[in-house]
């Protein structure tokens, strides 16, 4: 009986030039080798305390990233899947600001645009547009999208990602009430954004005990 193949995916996600991005890396080796893909590898069962920790290791070592934020996405699963054999492949998905990433400096990440993705190998375009939906639906409901901000961040820097993301506008005064129901912002004592058209603007930061999960709200915006 041959063994069943298991891996763990991991798709990354931020914001650049091409709107919503994913981070992919060339394979190293067969099948695929050389094609564009999701960073993932196998489980290492002696090594991995859970799926949840095989994805952190994963994204640190492929693309040398640590990310404050990780949600399992779900299990993909059958024999079709991988040329190898009949596999299983735990997913997750990650949010991070474009400057980590371009920080990071990793020569082999490139950032594609979801809405210009081509074929990607085994069903990875099937796992990207489930972290995608999985994406844009908590962003009417949670305070998922700022981790795509970076450390500081003005509220309308803030709520034009929340726009991106859920692909319409929303209004000043209704996202501000609705961020203040969250509860999950404060503000950054003495600390200004000098680049705003106007006057200086406040810049805000994720509360300590939101800076690696998210805050829900009753009613979405």
């Amino acid at each position: 009986m041959n063994e069943v193949i298991c891996t763990v995916d991991t798709v990354l996600l931020t914001l650049g030039d091409d709107g919503l991005s994913v981070a992919l890396l060339k394979r190293e080796r067969e099948p695929y080798k050389g094609v564009a893909a999701l960073p993932g590898g196998y489980i290492h069962a002696d090594k991995d305390p859970d799926g949840y920790g095989a994805a952190l290791r994963v994204l640190k070592t492929k693309t040398g990233i640590d990310v404050p934020y990780l949600e399992q996405l779900g299990a993909f699963t059958g024999a079709a899947r991988d040329p190898r054999g009949w596999s299983v492949s735990m997913a997750y998905y990650a949010l991070v600001p474009h400057a980590v990433i371009s920080a990071a400096g990793h020569p082999g990440v490139k950032l594609v645009g979801v809405d210009r993705l081509h074929t990607l190998p085994f069903d990875h375009g099937v796992i990207v547009a489930a972290a995608v939906e999985r994406l844009r639906s908590k962003s009417q409901y949670s305070s998922l999208p700022c981790f795509l901000v970076g450390e500081l961040f003005t509220l309308p820097q803030l709520q034009r990602v929340y726009e991106a993301l859920m692909g319409e506008a929303l209004n000043k005064v209704s996202f501000r009430r609705k961020m203040a129901e969250l509860d999950v912002l404060e503000a950054a004592e003495g600390q200004m954004d000098a680049s705003s058209p106007s006057r200086p603007a406040q810049l805000y930061r994720l509360r300590p005990e939101f800076r690696d999960r998210l805050g829900l709200l009753k009613r979405g915006l």
